[in-house]
């Protein structure tokens, strides 16, 4: 009903409206209910009653918003409050460890320089506890260093001998220059052992520790020793080094090679997330670089090689200091020689009271000094003969 009235803005147009198609038919035919009728007249009322107050209530509402129809067929545009459900709120703790563990699962299986799959029977290791592949690594060493694939692909941190002062372990895409590595002695090669679960020929081998026979991924927390690169996890080193018989002795033995090595300092956990951990694997490699060693405990060639340029340009500046020092004692004696020549020849000349004069014979008397040092010289010579 609502929707004939909004089609008529006065009601005199809504009732002459209705006249002409209820109250007055084509054929005419006489009825009780024609325009002189009481129950017309009350009709009449009641319908103008009707519209004034729905014409009323219309001006008493605020303006509605413009809705634009998609189609004429029933559908509108969604308003904002209507999308917008819940309000922005912070990661969980469940959903931040998700995150994490999906970005350690990528780094244990895909090489960050290459973005190649990593093959763990031939992965390397750097000083951060980085995985590559052993081929990524050589390709970058025997990459000029003015080629593109030596720039660095995103902006880092640096301190002073090049490398990433707060690196970002699961970055997953790095530049070969922007890891710092600069030799085949900055990086170690790991060492899984594989391992097949009893009780099923069929069964999948893995890359699982030797000690525990848990298998070596993002869900378990790996380490590796130095120089050997035998990889454990990280429960069976703790179990070993704790359980030692002399608490003070930092040297242990491989489980598997019994290559000694260093408890507090050779252990290097692999993709390492602990604040802790990163900051002792920065501290220990500061301390290898002050006894000149590298990540593998190998001397650093780079460094015995920056010692001998800087002792071989001492060298240089302080030869040239020598030879300027002698050039300039030359300089002073020839200096003093000339000065008691001119000295003998002035004091000669000096009763000639005609400058000109005294001029020519002053250069006279130079040229027969200079005559008679040279007969003295071929005297000399000729008597050393």
């Amino acid at each position: 009903m609502q929707s004939i009235f909004n089609n008529f803005h006065d009601p005199f147009q809504f009732l002459s409206y209705l006249d002409r198609t209820i109250l007055t038919p084509t054929h005419a035919t006489p009825s009780p209910t024609s325009t002189g009728s009481p129950i017309v007249t009350v009709f009449f009322i009641a319908v103008i009653f009707l519209y004034s107050t729905i014409h009323h209530h219309q001006q008493r509402q605020p303006p509605r918003l413009h809705t634009t129809t998609m189609g004429n067929d029933g559908g509108s545009i969604p308003k904002r409050r209507e999308l917008v459900k819940e309000a922005a709120r912070n990661p969980t703790v469940s959903e931040l460890k998700a995150t994490v563990f999906e970005s350690l699962n990528h780094a244990w299986t895909h090489d960050p320089i290459s973005s190649e799959p990593i093959d763990l029977e031939t992965v390397v290791s750097d000083w951060r506890g980085r995985l590559y592949n052993y081929e990524s690594i050589l390709k970058g060493l025997t990459t000029e260093p003015g080629s593109d694939d030596a720039e660095p692909k995103h902006d880092t941190t640096t301190s002073g001998n090049g490398e990433s002062a707060t690196p970002t372990i699961f970055a997953t895409e790095l530049s070969f220059a922007s890891t710092g590595i600069k030799s085949l002695r900055d990086v170690v090669k790991l060492k899984f052992k594989r391992y097949r679960p009893p009780g099923n020929a069929k069964e999948k081998e893995i890359f699982a520790c030797p000690v525990t026979l848990k298998e070596l991924g993002a869900s378990t927390k790996s380490v590796y020793l130095v120089p050997c690169g035998h990889v454990f996890a990280e429960m069976a080193i703790q179990m070993i080094t704790d359980g030692s018989t002399d608490s003070t002795e930092e040297q242990e033995v491989c489980p598997e090679c019994s290559e000694p090595f260093n408890k507090s300092e050779d252990v290097v956990p692999i993709l390492p997330t602990d604040k802790a951990d990163i900051n002792r694997l920065s501290k220990r490699m500061e301390h290898l670089k002050a006894k000149g060693l590298t990540h593998s405990l190998k001397k650093d060639k780079s460094a015995s090689k920056e010692k001998k340029n800087k002792n071989k340009s001492k060298r240089t500046a302080d030869e040239a200091n020598v030879n300027g020092d002698a050039e300039k004692e030359k300089e002073t004696k020839k200096a003093k020689k000339s000065t008691a020549a001119s000295g003998s020849i002035s004091s000669r000349v000096s009763g000639i009271n005609n400058p000109a004069t005294a001029a020519l014979t002053a250069r006279v008397l130079a040229d027969q000094d200079e005559a008679m040092k040279r007969r003295k010289l071929a005297a000399a010579a000729a008597g050393f003969r």
